[in-house]
């Protein structure tokens, strides 16, 4: 059976880049002229186009054309970990220190020598044991106010506990707006769970409550997900007026409101959280894997009482129970000053880094949080992320534009730099090869 010929154009175009004819970046004629070089109807034009993006070897980018992709680079770079060949990572965000490995072993000891260690071999309760709930919940009260442990769930790392908030109180189709950036690992568990993301647009990097309430006004929202204090990838922290302008919303039309709180810890005086604001409809999602160790999955869910059992059938249907082992230690780091310690060292680590990054790519185009070490760096209006990726990957660096992050359709062009694993001693090293990347692609 003769193929279709859009799909003969397709396999043209497929075949043309597999073999380097056309290069990564190779900017491809328009959907018109493509039409008229082929005498074919723009229709069939589009419709090749499309069957060439949809097989990961082009992209398109609203009111800049088509271009051709770097197969080297998977079509997700930055939602999913791959192996990094020896790369330096700044996709992933890794903070550790040298005392890391001390810290575990002291933590096993403490744990080694306590009395319960057959209990940790069994089953635990879903919602986490008793006493370590009430020990999570003491620990936020400085910022978060009083937490009724009963209304605390423990979870394997606070991606887990985004995953059951989305497995157990939404349904397939629901709507969700988020910011039109935002962290990948929601839109994830969204895309699993059949979630429609309605992007708001931003107004100086946070939520625009007007255009929230316009989204409310033409379509039925069921959430708003949000990282109100250092968001992710910006690192911006939400002033007061404006969480509760969205808190105002949210009770006008019935919304739930999802509070990420994995960074919030870099952010010493925050503004009150929502949960604090309008603890009857947040749920407020935070884990240690920054603040401690990306190693140690453990988080903590926090929900209205009338949400509790639909996200304990969550948990149980997930993962069962966190693991007794990793949250003995977290919470025994709790009470022995470790986790603030720790904390804390992440925050003056990452000012250090922050420092370093703007003094080599030069701080005005930078978005970030001060004591962050990952950064957003616009590129100028003629430049694409893509290219630099790609040569920055010749140089023994891994790093992602902001496609991961988009939730809009045209996709602003920018990278998102993760530094906070990398070896202090190579990092000056490391932003010089970006920003030699970066310009060689602005004077191109």
């Amino acid at each position: 059976m003769k193929k279709a010929r859009y799909i003969r154009l397709a396999d043209m175009l497929t075949t043309a880049i597999q073999e380097g004819k056309l290069a990564p970046g190779t900017k491809l004629p328009t959907h018109r002229a493509f039409a008229e070089q082929f005498n074919v109807a723009l229709a069939t034009a589009t419709r090749a186009y499309g069957e060439v993006e949809r097989r990961g070897m082009i992209v398109g980018e609203a009111g800049r054309g088509t271009f051709v992709r770097d197969l080297g680079l998977p079509p997700t770079l930055g939602v999913r970990q791959t192996d990094s060949n020896g790369l330096i990572d700044l996709v992933f965000n890794m903070p550790g220190d040298a005392a890391d490995a001390d810290m575990l072993r002291a933590g096993l000891r403490r744990l080694a020598a306590a009395g319960d260690l057959e209990a940790m071999l069994r089953y635990q309760p879903h919602a986490g044991r008793t006493h370590e709930r009430r020990l999570i919940a003491e620990s936020l009260a400085s910022t978060l106010g009083s937490i009724d442990p009963e209304c605390l769930l423990v979870t394997s790392g606070g991606q887990h506990g985004l995953a059951t908030v989305a497995l157990g109180l939404f349904r397939r189709g629901e709507r969700i707006a988020t910011d039109t950036l935002t962290y990948p690992g929601f839109k994830s568990v969204a895309a699993l769970q059949g979630l429609e993301i309605v992007p708001v647009e931003a107004r100086r990097g946070v939520m625009d409550p007007d255009d929230l309430e316009r989204q409310c006004r033409t379509r039925k929202l069921r959430a708003v997900y949000l990282m109100p204090t250092v968001h992710n990838p910006l690192g911006v922290v939400m002033n007061e007026a404006t969480r509760l302008h969205l808190i105002e919303i949210a009770r006008a039309h019935d919304l739930l409101l999802i509070e990420d709180a994995a960074y919030a810890f870099l952010e010493p005086d925050p503004p009150p959280s929502l949960i604090a604001l309008a603890p009857e409809r947040t749920i407020y999602v935070g884990g240690f894997s920054k603040s401690l160790a990306t190693g140690l999955r453990l988080g903590y869910l926090i929900a209205p009482t009338t949400h509790i059992d639909r996200l304990l059938e969550a948990v149980r249907a997930t993962t069962w129970n966190a693991p007794a082992l990793i949250s003995g230690l977290v919470t025994g780091w709790m009470e022995d000053g470790t986790l603030a310690n720790s904390e804390e060292t992440r925050r003056r680590d990452g000012a250090e880094r922050q420092q370093l990054c703007r003094t080599v790519l030069g701080g005005s185009s930078i978005h970030s949080h001060r004591n962050a070490g990952f950064a957003w760096l616009p590129l100028e209006k003629s430049v694409r992320a893509e290219p630099i990726v790609t040569r920055l990957r010749e140089h023994g660096i891994s790093a992602s534009g902001a496609e991961p992050f988009a939730t809009t359709v045209a996709v602003p062009q920018a990278l998102r730099l993760a530094f906070g694993g990398v070896p202090k001693d190579e990092l000056e090293e490391v932003f010089q090869i970006v920003r030699g990347a970066v310009d060689g692609a602005s004077m191109s």
